[in-house]
């Protein structure tokens, strides 16, 4: 028998914190130019693909129903991070600040999550508190993010886009 996918926009959001979680640990421990590449260009994908989404899809939903601070904090943290990437997905690990740069982008991704899904009174709270559905929310997230995935297999995907900077 075939398990249900969760669809709880929230829980679809801390599956795609795990992942890029995960990759990261998996960069610290690299060796070797190209499995650090690898590691790095999938960093940039899952990041590039999950900050689309939520600025698309989740975001959007919540405007008006959660803490205004919050969520224009989560864009420009967004876009923080996505100049990172732009940098990462332009350069190479033979680079001076290349590690430099994934390390940090970690960080900013660490402090993001933790606003989102683990500090006190975060986002994710919020938004369950909040009069949002998020089973049909996070159906249209996973809808956008297998398009997304897609097209980074057929393609790739453009340079990450800011929204505030």
């Amino acid at each position: 028998m075939s398990k249900a996918k969760d669809t709880d926009a929230t829980h679809v959001l801390t599956a795609d914190h795990r992942t890029v979680e995960d990759l990261f640990a998996k960069y610290e421990n690299a060796a070797g130019l190209e499995r650090k590449r690898a590691l790095a260009d999938k960093i940039c994908i899952e990041l590039k693909i999950h900050s689309q989404i939520e600025e698309e899809i989740f975001y959007p939903a919540l405007t008006g129903k959660i803490d205004a601070d919050q969520l224009s904090e989560a864009y420009v943290e967004h876009d923080g991070a996505k100049f990172l990437i732009n940098e990462i997905e332009r350069g190479g690990p033979d680079e001076e600040f290349y590690d430099a740069k994934i390390m940090v982008l970690k960080e900013q991704i660490e402090h993001h999550v933790n606003e989102e899904e683990k500090q006190r009174d975060n986002m994710f709270q919020q938004a369950r508190a909040a009069d949002v559905d998020l089973d049909e929310l996070g159906k249209r997230l996973l809808s956008r993010k297998d398009e997304l995935q897609e097209k980074a297999k057929r393609e790739g995907l453009p340079p990450a886009k800011m929204i505030t900077l």
